[in-house]
């Protein structure tokens, strides 16, 4: 034992660097992801506020039953499940392409202008970029002025429950794609080249380049990257859906998040909606699970 820790102490020394460069991003997690863990015993609670932890009643796990006798829940677990999965289908593969795209344009100035454009939309908020997209859809908005002109009838999308999810879809694939491709970008620049001056060689086109080489090497990232996105499938994005969404709409756009937020703090639930959150997250965390087992099991490596 003396040895291990003269061994650990030498090279948390030699690395203290590094250490040091980590702990504000360990205090962020420690802080704002750890600490508040312990509120998760309100979701076992009555919980009152000017009562504290210690003097709520302990209620077990009444708040879940609330949960699944709740007739709003069905409603709310098929818009998640429905509006999580479309975003994968449709969504996941988006900064793939993109990524390959970028990185087969030849043209510095183009190239550099391209992922700039496409990197814009995530640095706005939701509060900013659904805004944006609210205007453009109004009935005095862009596109309904274009469907008028063209000889149309305005459309009122935003009132309209059948399209609140694929422009919730079409939204966060404009706004968050282009981030997404800094993480492919960076996989692809580190294929070796000589693969491709060789595949080229032998009379490769570009798109059989892409295909058996360019998807191949970057197979184990898109793999990790699915794996974390199938364990938000229950969040489904809260915060665009709350700036989107209104009553018009709830009978499609209403998710976990927003049944949380509506319970938890404008009907004072505390307990309830924490009951929810929490059944979130196990499931997120059993979707991981089942996610890194499966994909071991086809080879790859998976998260752990």
């Amino acid at each position: 034992m003396p040895v291990l820790k003269n061994e650990l102490s030498k090279a948390i020394h030699r690395d203290r660097l590094l250490y040091l460069m980590l702990l504000p991003g360990l205090i962020y997690f420690i802080v704002y992801r750890y600490v508040p863990m312990g509120g998760l015993v309100i979701a076992f609670q009555r919980y009152f506020p000017l009562r504290g932890f210690a003097g709520s009643e302990w209620v077990g796990l009444a708040n879940f039953e609330r949960i699944f006798r709740s007739p709003e829940i069905v409603r709310v677990f098929r818009n998640t499940l429905t509006l999580s999965l479309a975003k994968i289908v449709f969504g996941f593969p988006v900064p793939i392409v993109l990524a390959i795209i970028i990185n087969e344009i030849r043209i510095g100035s183009v190239k550099k202008t391209v992922q700039t454009l496409t990197y814009l939309p995530h640095f706005l908020s939701w509060a900013v970029f659904g805004e944006i997209i609210l205007v453009f859809l109004s009935g005095n908005g862009a596109i309904n002025h274009i469907i008028s002109a063209l000889g149309g009838e305005k459309i009122y999308f935003l009132i309209e429950p059948i399209l609140f999810q694929p422009i919730a879809v079409i939204s966060a694939i404009l706004k968050n794609s282009g981030w997404g491709t800094i993480v492919y970008l960076a996989a692809i620049s580190s294929i070796d080249p000589q693969l491709y001056e060789a595949a080229k060689m032998d009379g490769a086109s570009r798109l059989q380049r892409i295909r058996h080489i360019t998807l191949p090497s970057i197979k184990s990232v898109i793999v990790i990257l699915l794996i974390i996105r199938i364990g938000y499938i229950m969040d489904a994005g809260f915060h665009q859906v709350l700036v989107l969404y209104n009553d018009a709409v709830l009978e499609t756009a209403d998710i976990f998040g927003t049944y949380t937020y509506r319970v938890g703090l404008s009907q004072g639930e505390y307990s309830l909606a924490t009951a929810v959150g929490l059944f979130q997250g196990v499931v997120g965390f059993a979707l991981v699970w089942m996610a890194n087992r499966f994909a071991k099991r086809i080879g790859e490596e998976g998260i752990w």
